[in-house]
């Protein structure tokens, strides 16, 4: 653990703080041992009056991120072994994404045809995919396919949960525990957050199960999903105290740091330290990301706190560190972390490969890549056929079309949608448009019905390479189809009439699509429209987007900022107010903003003003 703090907070590394001591002066009361992969808590024998706090900071970091939020311990969802089963717990959207970043997902991209219910406010998942699995996750048997109850519930949307379970039992139907899980499962899948909350509100409200405390935690989670985090505080009050655990807090957390709340997060955090609650490597891995986030110069107090508390880092602690390692393009920091990894005893997946291989190729280090990329292969492509997904997009970036041909040739025997997907993208880094058409035509005759994160695939190619004619064809074809068009298809389509030069027409779009209630659009396709206009010098639009940005619910961050400013900056225009507005928000001006404020301010002094005073 030693080895592993020193490596994340070396002197000379930008971004992490050399004071470390400062979070973590006190031995905590409670310390965790480690006993076949579960944590146990067990007496300190140096006990203190007063247990280690996080305090919050306004120091928050220039990247945004979207959340694909699951459940922090998969209560009521039913968890399985199988990756097409489980979603993924978090994931993460850098802002802007470069080409290459989708290589560590590729294949949990989710579509617009998941993301019809209301009151979910995130609907992306294109970028890395910072995943955990709940060492406390409960496995229950279920079936893989949708249960009956299920496909009444999403057959019947202009009917509320509760007439339709009314309905159900009243037709004498069987309305067991297993049908319940299946059902809520299934709707967790597929996102459908609303109404998972109305089948947990009925099944408690007509006495259908006893909750224990991971139902209460399942219904929390929604709760927050749906509503909001004020709403889940609330709920938490109604709890019975015997259910009022870990589990529940950590749900809590795990959904402060899904909206990026930095404040509430620690102060929940905080507030498991008071209750005495035993804290699990997956509560400190939220923090981290939190902070990974927002702090980067905290994470090192997070790692001292869980050496001090005698909690070990898990295989998603080593990929939240190598990755941030890799962001702040500080390779020798990355690779000393995935070496103090190999020597506790846990070996690289294949994603922290790919996570590795990808900042290579961001730092220039083609060699480097091409050898994690042989490593991921194995020498034998048909026992490690998976990894195909990720070394595509990776050989791509690399401009290496032998290697992409190679690949592409030996999963189209038997494709999958994931490797096309990943196919499309490498053929399109490469500018090969005609083969990554015929990847998308494989696809459209292979499977009877492609959701919008295969059409959107394609039509960022045609949006990186500004042809506009072919991407309108596509998004024809697709309301043809019967696909959803929603956040993921609009960010693609607004980026398309981007780079096409039609700013207007793509704000136009985003304006149409934000009008509609039941989901919002990304990010990223505010910041592409807003970047534009502050390019262009345009401050009216760019403080409009801003505005919009603000109305969707989103908070705001350093690179709005930046982004607002950069408008003023390229119009020569003074800029009043600015700092005060960044105070507003939380926020501080960093060594980018403090400069570019430099270049607006309109009441600096100069010595030409000086001598005319």
């Amino acid at each position: 653990m030693l080895a592993l703090r020193r490596a994340c907070n070396p002197l000379k590394f930008r971004g992490f703080s050399g004071g470390t001591s400062r979070a973590c002066c006190a031995k905590s009361e409670i310390v965790f041992s480690y006993v076949e992969g579960k944590a146990t808590v067990v007496e300190s024998p140096q006990p203190v009056s007063e247990r280690p706090r996080f305090y919050h900071s306004t120091n928050i970091g220039s990247k945004f991120y979207l959340e694909k939020r699951g459940f922090a311990s998969q209560a009521g969802a039913e968890g399985s072994e199988s990756d097409d089963d489980l979603e993924d717990e978090f994931s993460e959207l850098e802002t802007p994404p470069s080409a290459n970043e989708s290589v560590v997902n590729v294949d949990q991209l989710i579509s617009d045809d998941d993301i019809n219910d209301i009151g979910e406010p995130s609907q992306n998942a294109l970028e890395l995919s910072d995943n955990e699995t709940d060492p406390a996750e409960k496995k229950l048997p279920r079936k893989k396919a949708p249960s009956e109850l299920f496909k009444a519930i999403i057959s019947a949307p202009g009917v509320s949960v509760h007439s339709v379970l009314d309905k159900w039992v009243a037709e004498g139907k069987d309305l067991d525990q297993f049908e319940i899980s299946n059902a809520m499962f299934h709707l967790r899948k597929r996102r459908l957050f609303g109404r998972a909350l109305q089948l947990s509100e009925w099944v408690e409200a007509n006495k259908r199960k006893d909750f224990d405390e991971r139902d209460y935690a399942s219904r929390l989670d929604l709760i927050a999903k749906v509503r909001g985090l004020h709403k889940a505080e609330v709920y938490i009050e109604k709890i019975p105290k015997s259910f009022k655990g870990e589990v529940i807090y950590r749900t809590l957390l795990a959904n402060c740091v899904a909206v990026n709340n930095v404040k509430k997060g620690v102060e929940v955090f905080n507030k498991m330290k008071d209750l005495e609650l035993p804290i699990t490597i997956f509560s400190y891995n939220q923090l981290l990301l939190l902070y990974k986030r927002h702090d980067k110069k905290k994470i090192a107090d997070v790692l001292l706190l869980m050496e001090k508390e005698n909690v070990k880092p898990s295989l998603f602690t080593y990929i939240l560190l190598i990755d941030t390692k890799g962001q702040s393009n500080d390779i020798a920091g990355m690779d000393q972390i995935a070496e103090t990894m190999k020597a506790e005893g846990i070996e690289p997946d294949i994603k922290i490969q790919a996570i590795m291989a990808r900042h290579y190729v961001s730092g220039g280090l083609k060699e480097k890549a091409e050898i994690v990329l042989k490593e991921m292969e194995g020498g034998n492509l048909d026992e490690h056929r998976w990894a195909c997904q990720f070394m595509l997009p990776l050989y791509g970036s690399l401009g290496k079309a032998d290697e992409v041909s190679r690949l592409w040739n030996f999963c189209k025997k038997s494709p999958r949608l994931d490797e096309c997907v990943a196919a499309i993208e490498a053929w399109g880094q490469l500018k090969n448009i005609p083969e990554a058409e015929a990847v998308f035509e494989l696809m459209s005759k292979t499977w009877k019905k492609l959701s919008s994160k295969h059409y959107s695939t394609l039509l960022k190619v045609y949006a990186n390479h500004k042809m506009l004619s072919k991407g309108k064809d596509l998004i024809k074809q697709m309301g043809d189809s019967g696909c959803r068009i929603g956040p993921l298809t609009w960010d693609a389509l607004i980026k398309l009439y981007v780079e096409a030069g039609e700013v207007e027409k793509a704000d136009s779009i985003l304006n149409k699509a934000a009008q509609q209630n039941q989901m919002k659009p990304m990010f990223s396709s505010y910041m592409i429209v807003m970047e534009k206009y502050a390019k262009k010098g345009d401050i009216h639009n760019a403080e409009k987007m801003f505005h919009r940005m603000r109305q969707a619910g989103y908070q705001a961050r350093s690179k709005q900022f930046q982004t607002l400013i950069q408008a003023y900056v390229n119009a020569k225009a003074p800029c009043y107010g600015m700092r005060e507005r960044l105070k507003a928000d939380g926020l501080f001006a960093n060594k980018a903003v403090a400069a570019q404020l430099a270049q607006v301010d309109a009441f600096k002094r100069t010595v030409v003003s000086d001598l005319l005073d």
